[in-house]
């Protein structure tokens, strides 16, 4: 069964849909493998997005109907371990990631969100990292992330009682970066993403990740000699050219 689409645009955008609907696109042993393959043929793109088929769910967690299997702790850990290298995947992604809350993102789901480089939310979903309502906790790297983005405390807070927050709240806080009317919402997250699908964006996320002063000047380097610098450069200075012919013309 395939469980996800994955779209290679043209315009330097892929997009990865979870497709799941009979299971709010929860996540599935085979989903994850879908994931690897989908991440690694995303190789090269100038930016990632991943989201959920639909507008109910953008991942309701793990599918506990198909994961209720997992009896030992081995098996548990064998599976917390393969999603959080998938997890690890998207976070390591060389050009920027985009999570597309185009619906409620529980458990996993928000492990999933937040090991994107960016949040894009509809106004009406919810978040939560509510593993405590199952007696367990996030494990796919969630926690972790949640901490780096909102603080030690709050993060405790959220995950460990489990509640949920508002796309409005999530943004107040730093889990989530933009926030969509509905009835745009896909123009509007189809905009950001394309706006970072741009080879500086890929090079800035390194920066930003932890580079050299070297490193950094060197990145910036190889963009400035780059064709598509000067491109941009001639048409910039094409434009002031043509603005200064006009004002002089007016006069």
């Amino acid at each position: 069964m395939v469980d996800l689409e994955f779209d290679q645009e043209s315009d330097g955008l892929a997009v990865l849909t979870i497709d799941r609907p009979h299971a709010r696109n929860a996540i599935a042993l085979d989903t994850m493998a879908q994931l690897e393959s989908a991440i690694d043929a995303a190789a090269g793109a100038q930016a990632l997005v991943i989201r959920g088929a639909g507008d109910r769910a953008f991942v309701s967690g793990g599918d506990l109907k198909e994961l209720s299997a997992l009896r030992t702790e081995e098996d548990a850990a064998a599976m917390a371990k393969r999603m959080r290298s998938i997890c690890d995947q998207l976070a390591g992604f060389p050009a920027p990631v985009i999570a597309v809350l185009n619906g409620h993102a529980f458990g996993g789901g928000a492990e999933v969100a937040v090991a994107a480089d960016i949040r894009v939310a509809a106004e009406d979903i919810k978040i939560a990292f509510n593993q405590v309502t199952l007696e367990i906790m996030p494990a796919w790297g969630g926690a972790e992330r949640l901490a780096a983005l909102v603080g030690r405390s709050r993060a405790l807070l959220l995950a460990g009682s489990g509640r949920a927050v508002g796309a409005a709240e999530a943004e107040r806080i730093g889990l989530v970066d933009v926030v969509l009317p509905r009835p745009s919402f896909e123009e509007g997250w189809r905009s950001v993403a394309r706006s970072l699908a741009r080879r500086p964006a890929a090079e800035i996320k390194r920066v930003i990740r932890g580079v050299s002063p070297d490193e950094a000047i060197a990145s910036f380097a190889r963009l400035w000699v780059a064709d598509a610098h000067w491109r941009a450069a001639e048409q910039v200075m094409n434009r002031s050219a043509s603005a200064r012919q006009a004002a002089k013309g007016a006069t």
